[in-house]
């Protein structure tokens, strides 16, 4: 069974940094900063990133109705941090979103897209308490777009009277779409089609020649854990979509195959079910976890590992949000995942 990538919940700030950490879908993501089709890396600040491609009027079919768009956007407001990323991907700024990082610091590949874009900071709203629509129809949108949310269930019939709602065609496609499905479905909406295309093609060209560089990452096994409050988790599962990691060339160990997304707690007692030729392990809560990295690594059992002993391990970073975007793939950070990851996997095969 092939599990797709769910979509970042927007259902409040605390909730959102806790789902981030807590999924990890190992799939790989894309898009950089400004449209693939803009040779200076801008676009648009008036929220249309060009001319773009698609006839209007668009119609839409999603989980409640239908979405028509009767002319080209102008003014498109997000409701995910996920939804943002796919306007600055597109090249478009949106004209409001909600405030993702809680005041702190912007990631840095989205830095660098609003750096394109000729944008200093996005014009955010408070969603503690999840979407704010009084904010959002303040600024008078074209669309609304939610192809990103978990919350749209609640969120669709007070975003509807505002502005038409790009969203999924199915409640199910809430968790079931592929970062390519939802990126393509809101550039029709925004007459971005071409670009939407160039965006996944850039993608592939980036992943494709990262495993060229390193033909030593090709078919060594792997295991990636989170080190959770709760338990650690193996997430490298047999029935996770094959990533980011898989597409760089390593392959799953046996063990998966003994793990689902249900069933995938490691016990302290059973962690030589994380042996593999390499070895990756993240920790989102930090010391707040189930354990902190000096008391897994001072652990006689992990010690004993071999792929410990001969150092083929390695930690992702979560301080940066790395682990958060290899979680969460979504049209903007697919460049920087694979520039961040693949140096990173380069010193854990070679036992560095």
């Amino acid at each position: 069974m092939t599990m797709h990538r769910p979509a970042r919940p927007v259902t409040g700030r605390g909730a959102t940094r806790i789902l981030l950490a807590a999924t990890a879908c190992l799939a790989l993501v894309t898009g950089c900063g400004g449209s693939a089709d803009d040779k200076d890396g801008k676009g648009d600040k008036s929220g249309t990133a060009g001319a773009g491609s698609g006839a209007f009027p668009v119609s839409l079919a999603n989980a409640w109705g239908t979405t028509e768009v009767g002319d080209k956007p102008v003014k498109v407001a997000t409701v995910s941090d996920g939804d943002t990323d796919i306007a600055l991907a597109l090249g478009v700024v949106p004209v409001i979103t909600p405030d993702a990082e809680d005041g702190g610091p912007v990631p840095e590949y989205k830095k660098r897209a609003l750096d394109k874009l000729g944008v200093d900071k996005l014009k955010t709203y408070d969603d503690t308490d999840g979407t704010d629509y009084e904010a959002i129809a303040a600024e008078a949108p074209d669309v609304v777009l939610g192809m990103s949310t978990w919350s749209m269930e609640a969120d669709y019939a007070k975003l509807k009277p505002i502005a038409p709602v790009v969203t999924y065609a199915d409640k199910k496609d809430a968790d079931a779409l592929t970062w390519q499905e939802r990126l393509t479905t809101a550039a029709k909406a925004l007459g971005l089609s071409d670009r939407a295309e160039k965006i996944i093609a850039a993608n592939e060209k980036a992943v494709t020649d990262a495993a060229a560089a390193h033909p030593e990452f090709k078919g060594k096994t792997y295991t990636y854990a989170v080190v959770h409050p709760e338990q650690i988790t193996f997430m490298s599962h047999a029935d996770q979509d094959p990533g980011v990691f898989e597409q760089l060339g390593l392959r799953k160990t046996a063990k998966a195959k003994e793990y689902t997304a249900k069933k995938n707690a490691v016990g302290l007692e059973n962690l030589d079910e994380l042996e593999a030729d390499v070895l990756l392990l993240t920790y989102p809560f930090g010391d707040e976890g189930l354990l902190s990295a000096s008391e897994l690594e001072s652990n006689k059992l992990f010690r004993s590992l071999d792929v410990v002993k001969k150092k083929h391990t390695a930690v992702i970073p979560a301080k940066n949000t790395l682990s958060s975007a290899i979680a969460y793939p979504d049209a903007l950070n697919a460049p920087w995942v694979v520039e961040k990851l693949t140096p990173i996997l380069a010193d854990a095969v070679a036992g560095k």
